[in-house]
């Protein structure tokens, strides 16, 4: 380990950064939300490895507890969280939360030590009265998630109550750093800095979704959250819960998706296609070829 931040050693290495590269080359933010349901998130303050939890100091037994827990909610994924401010507090805190419509629910459970997790159900903790806003700081999974993701988070320090923002590992989509996650919704917006980040604010808890830097929503798939914000833009409807997805059918290779806006049906059709030689990830040795999701009326 050097001491010394993560982007530094990139640049030492004469890498580009795979934010600067997006950004340059314009790539689309929509479509790219990983799919995830249920969180779980866990306040470690050891290090971070590249591989969060497989790389920290818990316990075999506290890892296999909590792996069983995620394993048994769907769509589920387990997060650390962080804040320094916090490095000298007693308690831990550990969060879940359900992104679903009609299901959206944030819970806290405090804990003393990391072994009291292996008796923690970590779904049965206390209703939190408060949204969660989580930024990826990841260093050392992408220098670029610690580069953009730190400036991010002190903005958002400096906006919101503190329990309401944590720093997050590895949450995807390095290269649309900084990433910012909205629970319980499960709303995901990149390439959100100190200059945007008000604003984003400002319209998610209003009940709207920002479109300039909406990655899509976490509850659906790539090619849904293409569909829904094709959707969105065609009807104006930018409410978190103005446009729902009714309906998915495939035929000859398309899929055809059934969208409720405005007391209306949208029904629009998504083709996948090979998407432009990209670079994923700073570390990336090769370029790739992501899906795109090409969407038209149905």
């Amino acid at each position: 380990m050097t001491g010394r931040p993560d982007w530094i050693d990139n640049q030492a290495a004469g890498r580009r950064f795979c934010a600067d590269i997006s950004r340059e080359n314009d790539e689309p933010l929509s479509a790219t939300a990983s799919r995830i349901d249920n969180w779980f998130l866990i306040e470690y303050r050891g290090l971070w490895a590249r591989d969060a939890l497989s790389g920290s100091g818990l316990s075999d037994q506290v890892k296999r507890h909590l792996c069983d827990q995620v394993a048994q909610a769907r769509h589920g994924r387990l997060l650390f969280i962080r804040r320094p401010d916090r490095r000298g507090n007693p308690e831990l805190v550990a969060f879940a939360a359900a992104s679903r419509p009609g299901e959206t629910k944030v819970t806290r459970t405090e804990f003393e030590a990391y072994e009291d997790l292996r008796g923690i159900d970590l779904l049965s903790g206390e209703p939190a009265d408060h949204p969660l806003f989580l930024v990826c700081t990841h260093g050392k999974h992408d220098p670029c998630c610690a580069r953009y993701g730190r400036t991010l988070y002190e903005a958002l320090r400096d906006e919101l109550d503190a329990d309401w923002a944590w720093q997050v590992s590895h949450i995807g989509g390095d290269r649309f750093a900084g990433n910012l996650v909205c629970l319980p919704e499960g709303v995901y917006y990149g390439r959100v800095d100190r200059t945007t980040a008000g604003a984003i604010l400002d319209e998610h808890l209003a009940g709207r979704v920002a479109l300039d830097n909406y990655r899509g929503r976490s509850i659906y798939s790539f090619a849904v959250q293409a569909a829904e914000r094709f959707v969105r833009e065609r009807s104006g409807f930018v409410g978190i819960e103005d446009v729902a997805l009714e309906g998915v059918e495939r035929s000859n290779g398309s899929s055809y998706m059934t969208f409720a806006a405005g007391g209306e049906r949208h029904r629009v059709r998504v083709d996948e296609q090979a998407g432009d030689l990209i670079q994923l990830t700073c570390s990336s040795e090769s370029l790739e070829r992501p899906l795109r999701y090409v969407v038209s009326p149905g």
